[in-house]
């Protein structure tokens, strides 16, 4: 198998194995086999189980923040921004890989270099979204970033929470993934566009 297909496959792997386990219980040797390989072909990719991690670490990083991007950029239209931006928090959660997990539920936030990595994404997103509040409204950037932050943070913890209640509660009561997203995102939309555009 050429190299780049192998490290992608064992990264899918690993990926299965940090989600299922956590990174503590997560073992190398787990990983190998999930993936069908020997330990030394694992090692000949990653030196350690850390670098592993943080490999999958950034791409998921990585894969929220350009989902974001990607939707402040399909469109002029604030409330559609607004709408995307959570609809992306609420994709990235239900995605079958959990890799969300990683992001907003690691049992390795003590190391500095992961809680960097996952502090980066609240920060990368924020700054993303505060930008164009800045360029519309014409508040201070450090405003800006103040409500950036906090959609943001209505758009990942309520979709964390959202999918959690789904698993746990009872189906004929769940909420739908669209129709949660449309919840928070007029709860978002309400209150930003409160700050009218700057003639």
């Amino acid at each position: 198998m050429p190299r780049r297909e192998r490290r992608a496959q064992l990264l899918d792997s690993a990926l299965e194995v940090f989600v299922a386990h956590g990174y503590h219980s997560a073992a190398m040797d787990d990983i190998a086999e999930r993936a069908g390989v020997s330990k030394p072909v694992l090692y000949q990719h990653f030196p350690g189980k850390l670098e592993l991690y943080m490999a999958l670490l950034d791409d998921s990083c990585n894969a929220i923040t350009e989902k974001i991007r990607e939707a402040l950029a399909s469109t002029q239209d604030n409330k559609q921004r607004v709408a995307d931006a959570i609809a992306a928090f609420y994709s990235y959660v239900a995605n079958d890989t959990g890799a969300f997990r990683l992001v907003f539920e690691s049992d390795l936030t003590n190391d500095p270099a992961v809680r960097e990595r996952v502090e980066r994404v609240t920060e990368d997103a924020a700054s993303s979204i505060a930008l164009v509040i800045q360029q519309d409204t014409g508040l201070p950037m450090r405003a800006c970033m103040l409500l950036a932050v906090a959609l943001v943070g209505m758009g990942q913890v309520s979709a964390r929470f959202w999918l959690a209640d789904t698993a746990g509660g009872d189906p004929e009561d769940a909420i739908s993934q669209k129709d949660a997203a449309a919840l928070v995102a007029a709860l978002g939309w309400r209150g930003i566009s409160g700050y009218p555009k700057e003639q």
